[in-house]
């Protein structure tokens, strides 16, 4: 029997393509950039044929890497659609779910009770990939997505609720009867920040809003992720700007204080988002109803208060 293509080899290939460049289709298939590089030279191998044009650091399909393309990347989505199709059927209730960390731990964790007594047939796994990625491609089924939309046109996408930033302290931190202005607090108290892509722009925002000068850049902590600035911020170790919703259920608890009032966030929001086949789905349409009332009902809460 002929030795076949690999089909790790041609998985590339079509991301590749569909991307545009190895850096993307690395990223999308987490995966070295070397890594695709070496899958497309073993397929070129295997197949006698180059498949693209090298024109300095771009790469451009040839006249038989198109031919093959045109063949080979409608078969692998019937491929991918096939596989998906008969886990759907063994596995309808299951749904894997993808949210930003922060979220999971401060917003979905303390609601799993909730969506047990919505729906107690739905089997939720949760993913916690960052950045925009193929939904197919990573198993996942809905993501909620907390940032700007533009990068999700393809994929069914609802709001679900705008994003309003926070002014929070630890409850030891403040005096509950403190006289401060906003700007003396954020003076005189360590600023807490996070400092990837996301969440860099958080304090300028909120200052912005409030017509305040930004904390100044000395004795202050900065985080990589949400997760550990509101943990730091929990134990007193200085103040911070964040998100509402990771921050809810930990100010109903006491384990954080709101300082002032809160500003819209015109850089962010909150999204469901899937395939359009997906809605096709009993389970995915239980979540999304399900979704639609908590965060419904958390406006609401929040606009009495």
């Amino acid at each position: 029997m002929r030795k076949q293509a690999p089909l790790k080899s041609i998985y590339s290939f079509i991301a590749v393509v569909e991307t545009g460049s190895m850096s993307a289709a690395a990223k999308l298939l987490s995966v070295s950039h070397s890594a695709v590089s070496q899958s497309i030279k073993a397929l070129e191998g295997q197949l006698g044929t180059e498949l693209f044009e090298r024109i300095g650091r771009n790469i451009e399909l040839n006249r038989e890497g198109k031919q093959y393309y045109k063949e080979v990347g409608p078969a692998l989505h019937k491929i991918m659609q096939a596989s998906e199709a008969l886990l759907n059927k063994n596995n309808h209730h299951r749904l894997t779910v993808n949210m930003v960390n922060s979220l999971a731990l401060h917003w979905w964790i303390p609601r799993v009770g909730h969506l047990q007594a919505f729906d107690p047939k739905l089997d939720v796994r949760i993913s916690n990939r960052t950045g925009v990625f193929d939904l197919a491609r990573e198993g996942v089924d809905v993501a909620l997505i907390h940032d700007a939309i533009d990068d999700w046109q393809n994929y069914y996408c609802e709001k679900l609720t705008d994003d309003e930033l926070v002014l929070v302290c630890g409850p030891g931190l403040l005096p509950k009867d403190s006289k401060l202005s906003l700007q003396e607090i954020i003076t005189r108290y360590p600023a807490v920040s996070v400092a990837n892509d996301r969440r860099k722009k958080d304090w300028r925002t909120w200052c912005e809003a409030q017509n305040l000068s930004l904390p100044h850049s000395s004795n202050n902590l900065t985080f990589n992720v949400s997760a550990q600035a509101i943990h730091a911020t929990i134990r007193n170790f200085g103040v911070l700007i964040t998100h509402r919703q990771f921050v809810k259920d930990d100010i109903e608890h006491g384990l954080l204080r709101e300082i002032g009032s809160s500003v819209s966030n015109p850089l962010q929001a909150f999204y469901f988002v899937c395939r359009p086949e997906k809605l096709k789905l009993e389970s995915v349409m239980s979540l999304r109803s399900w979704l639609r009332e908590e965060f419904t009902s958390s406006k609401a809460n929040n606009e009495s208060l």
